[in-house]
């Protein structure tokens, strides 16, 4: 796949506003500030294909971009504290209208902060792919900010802290340098694969 030749498409605020499945989509999940945006920018080499904030929460739609017959989906950051009651609400609405309307949904990628054990609202989404039988693949992001040894300690940390995590992919990642970037790609590009191949039959 050309990564480069990524088109932003459109992006929606209410659950009711998004479009029809109409092509097999592999989506972005995390906290805020996670470094969501970061990553995508870093897939498809653009600076700002995604807008990085300071700001935690700023993400406040789902953003749908396209690549040779496979939406990207960059789903709102959860668990920012300082957003209003009125505006969770509309951000479980906005989650629940995209993950229970029957969507093609063939990977999810869920970021979680290597430096921390995972949040409440981290192993909750676990959680939810899990029971929804969703397949994903866990990111590590910010491996950068780590040292190899604090890496390795935190990789063992895993093992105990997120469930089954045995059976879960888990790529480090980190969009300063790309490390983690060729594993990402390699998955996407076999979904692609996978996806012609049913085309052609």
């Amino acid at each position: 796949m050309n990564y480069h030749n990524v088109a932003f498409e459109t992006s929606f605020g209410l659950s009711s506003q998004l479009p029809p499945s109409d092509l097999p989509e592999i989506a972005f999940t995390g906290r805020s500030n996670v470094g969501k945006s970061s990553m995508i920018n870093r897939l498809f080499n653009r600076k700002r294909l995604a807008r990085v904030s300071a700001t935690p929460g700023k993400t406040a739609t789902i953003n749908f971009f396209r690549l040779e017959g496979i939406r990207f989906v960059d789903l709102p950051g959860y668990g920012y504290a300082k957003v209003s009651k009125g505006e969770k609400q509309r951000w479980a609405g906005l989650m629940e209208g995209y993950f229970n309307t029957g969507r093609s949904i063939e990977l999810v990628f869920q970021l979680v902060d290597m430096r921390h054990p995972p949040s409440k609202d981290d192993l909750q989404m676990i959680d939810f792919l899990i029971q929804n039988e969703l397949p994903f693949v866990v990111i590590l992001t910010k491996k950068d900010k780590l040292s190899k040894r604090e890496q390795s300690e935190r990789m063992e940390g895993l093992k105990t802290e997120i469930p089954y995590a045995d059976q879960i992919t888990m790529i480090p990642f980190s969009a300063e340098t790309g490390e983690g970037l060729e594993e990402i790609k390699q998955i996407i590009d076999e979904i692609a694969e996978e996806i012609s191949s049913d085309e052609e039959n």
